[in-house]
């Protein structure tokens, strides 16, 4: 598929026809194959879309760095020439602060029927005065040894020093993809989460180092449908790190609604 002129990976995969559809939003710096086992645990009666963002797995990267915004922005693009009109959303950490963005706009291209967060970002940390002190000495020395003169005296030296900075997923992106990270880690969305009314499920690693545990708690607060369900001894990847019990849980909540239903089918004659 191509969109804007960028070459998009993406798989679909369950059944066809009238399913519902579930769309799965990666995280930063992987690919759309680590989401397999999310896809197996729902492609039975789920249509479920997995897709390398851009600049991610093997996607075109964009041609200048974009925000969070710019991103949804593409995603919208990507659910209209599908021609999905209503999907729950399922994000990990990246694709979670996506679907945060999303769901507290004020019109959407299509309908969200449900949102599931697992380890998802959108919590700015709040700085220690040691940590900040430390931000700014760090902002002061790259400005020095990045100034023209400078950096031609010792090019191979600041460039290597550069390259040992940041998180690994800094370290390891382009630099487009380095300014798109940037660009989102700076933005903190506390303040848009009261607006995210669709059900929310937040499913976490309690051991989680990334997005700690108090980022889901913040979320669950705040956003008003939002649930908490934490895996214990999970990690960041908690989908991976407890697949069968990540398949439980994600597969009671998403059919829950149908459940119902059908109990009150059965005990009153309710239409389901």
């Amino acid at each position: 598929m191509t969109i804007d002129g960028l070459n998009i990976k993406y798989e679909i995969t369950g059944p066809k026809g009238r399913a519902r559809t579930a769309v799965v939003l990666q995280g930063w710096g992987t690919d759309l194959t680590m989401y397999d086992s999310v896809a197996q645990a729902l492609n039975d009666k789920y249509r479920v879309v997995q897709l390398d963002l851009p600049g991610f797995g093997a996607s075109d990267e964009p041609a200048e760095p974009w925000s969070v915004d710019d991103f949804c922005d593409f995603f919208c693009k990507f659910m209209k020439e599908l021609s999905i009109k209503n999907a729950a959303l399922i994000g990990h950490s990246y694709g979670g602060r996506m679907i945060i963005k999303m769901a507290a706009r004020e019109k959407l291209p299509f309908e969200i029927s449900k949102i599931v967060l697992v380890d998802s970002a959108g919590v700015m940390p709040e700085r220690s005065a040691s940590q900040n002190f430390k931000v700014k000495r760090y902002k002061a020395v790259k400005k020095f040894l990045t100034s023209a003169p400078v950096h031609a005296m010792f090019p191979e030296v600041i460039d290597y020093w550069l390259s040992k900075q940041g998180s690994e997923d800094y370290k390891k992106a382009s630099p487009v993809m380095k300014a798109c990270l940037v660009k989102a880690v700076n933005e903190d969305l506390k303040d848009i989460m009261p607006d995210v009314k669709p059900e929310t499920l937040l499913v976490w690693g309690d051991k989680d180092l990334d997005t700690p545990i108090s980022d889901a708690h913040i979320m669950e607060e705040k956003m008003p449908n939002a649930a908490l369900v934490t895996i214990e001894g999970a990690g960041h990847y908690s989908f991976l790190e407890q697949p069968v019990l990540f398949r439980s849980i994600i597969r009671s909540y998403l059919e829950a609604d149908k459940a119902t239903s059908r109990r009150k089918t059965k005990k009153g004659g309710e239409e389901s």
